[in-house]
């Protein structure tokens, strides 16, 4: 199969255009820019959890969580609001929190005002952590997705993935 042909093919796997009455396929244009987004987001985040793990020892949705915490009042946020500020579920937050519990950097405790939930809270060695790792992490972000891009290209990126973030919360309101 030449290469010309494969980027031919829609989600169905025919050569060609096909139309439906309940389908509106991607054009041609749309297509690219689909795959070269996809594209961009696996190198991107690939890079930054490459960075997390060899400096840091820890993957970037643990990153995440502790950054997510530190920028909380009191350093410490209900699991729920964790996990809806978050890319995680419920349930794999709740692993993760307990590896981040391992290495003594959060610790959960059950919510004063509400017996069903937990808080989890950064500890200062969790703190020490992040604030090592951010300055690695920091240059990485630079070297991956701001450098390559003008301060035009940067301002509509945020534009774009404000865009993108707000059609995904609209079609799932309640954020999960």
């Amino acid at each position: 199969m030449d290469a010309e042909r494969c980027q031919t093919f829609n989600y169905l796997g025919y050569p060609g255009s096909v139309t439906t009455s309940q389908t509106q396929w991607l054009s041609d244009t749309e297509q690219q820019a689909w795959r070269a987004f996809l594209t961009a987001c696996q190198t991107l985040f690939s890079a930054i959890d490459a960075q997390l793990q060899r400096d840091a020892g820890l993957p970037h949705g643990y990153y995440e969580i502790l950054v997510r915490l530190s920028e909380a009042p009191g350093r410490a946020l209900r699991m729920s609001q964790l996990a809806e500020a978050s890319t995680f579920s419920k349930s794999r937050l709740s692993h993760a929190v307990a590896r981040l519990e391992e290495r003594g950097w959060v610790i959960r405790a059950s919510c004063p005002t509400d017996g069903r939930g937990q808080i989890a809270e950064l500890t200062d060695d969790g703190f020490a952590a992040l604030a090592a790792a951010a300055p690695g992490h920091v240059a990485q972000v630079r070297r991956s997705l701001i450098d390559p891009l003008s301060a035009e290209q940067v301002g509509q990126l945020l534009q774009i993935s404000t865009a993108i973030s707000a059609a995904s919360q609209a079609g799932h309101p309640g954020g999960c």
